[in-house]
């Protein structure tokens, strides 16, 4: 038997002895086509390589795959083995459809063979920790890996595509990224029929499929910053360019991604561009930020902030 053929027999015991807490050597032989010996070998392969795997003589004995003292030295080191739980922890309440249960097998899978010490760390910092989301929208698993694999392979992808007004058209694209903000996917793609990029929501996405007409990848702008400026500009009624007197890094701290981008300028200021549909919310985020601020556009804010002040002068009591 090749090695290949042998690693996948171990992998395929491992998978097995992580499934149920207790296998006898013939129930594992019958599942594997193999003999007694070969289980016994493969065991021992297992152990070899950091796994700790029990074995229990007599009637009703079998094996057992218990918490190791110490990680497999192929996977994963301490470090690791503490951020890929925590990661887990936290994909159980994520955005793609599916993957919370998932993400809690896998977890399940690690912190059996995961060493005491590094369980009460994991457990310890998830113990204190509590995720503030908003409402998100969940994502069909199927729809990011043919997206992903369309991105890797280069190749075109058909889709029916929901608009604002609620129509479906289909759309035909070559796809470059996906860009998530934590809440949304987005995809951004060369749109084939409007020659144009665009970005595409992928919760509105239908009937999503990889052709195999295969593109040649060109020159497109930065997927993030792209997408960026889209979900911050394209949804909303306003968008406003504000001189901001502090360090782009200091504001860009402060704005989320989503809302607003930042742009360098020059003597200590930068230009702050964000969205909204209302002027009087934008006037407000504007001075919640704290910093000596110029409205550049549009004209509106300006009374709209005007209005403010004289709010806020009224309220503290100013002649």
């Amino acid at each position: 038997m090749s090695v290949e053929a042998t690693t996948e027999r171990v992998l395929r015991l491992l998978a097995l002895l992580q499934r149920r807490p207790s296998w006898t050597a013939a129930e594992l032989a019958t599942e594997l086509r193999v003999t007694d010996r070969s289980i016994r070998r493969d065991v021992e392969r297992l152990r070899a390589l950091g796994y700790p795997v029990h074995a229990t003589a007599g009637v009703g004995g079998g094996y057992q795959l218990g918490a190791g003292t110490r990680l497999p030295p192929l996977l994963l080191d301490d470090e690791e083995a503490i951020a890929t739980a925590v990661s887990l922890r936290l994909a159980a309440g994520g955005t793609v459809a599916g993957a919370g249960e998932a993400a809690l097998r896998a977890l399940a899978k690690l912190d059996q063979v995961m060493p005491s010490r590094l369980r009460a760390e994991v457990r310890a910092v998830h113990g204190a920790t509590e995720t503030l989301v908003g409402p998100a929208v969940e994502i069909d698993a199927e729809v990011l890996v043919t997206l992903a694999r369309a991105c890797r392979d280069a190749v075109r992808v058909r889709f029916r595509y929901a608009g604002r007004d609620g129509e479906e058209r289909e759309r035909t694209v070559e796809p470059v990224r996906m860009v998530t903000t934590g809440r949304r996917w987005y995809l951004m793609a060369r749109d084939v029929d409007r020659d144009d990029w665009r970005t595409f929501r992928l919760d509105r996405m239908r009937e999503v499929a990889a052709t195999t007409w295969r593109f040649r990848a060109s020159e497109h702008p930065d997927p993030v910053a792209y997408v960026q400026r889209s979900v911050t500009g394209a949804p909303y009624r306003y968008l406003a360019r504000v001189r901001v007197h502090a360090r782009p890094e200091r504001v860009r701290e402060l704005v989320q991604p989503q809302v607003g981008w930042v742009e360098d300028d020059r003597d200590g200021w930068c230009v702050l561009v964000v969205g909204g549909d209302d002027l009087d919310w934008l006037a407000a985020h504007v001075a919640r930020l704290g910093f000596e601020s110029q409205v550049l556009e549009p004209a509106e804010l300006r009374e709209a902030a005007a209005l403010l002040a004289r709010r806020l002068a009224a309220m503290a009591g100013a002649d």
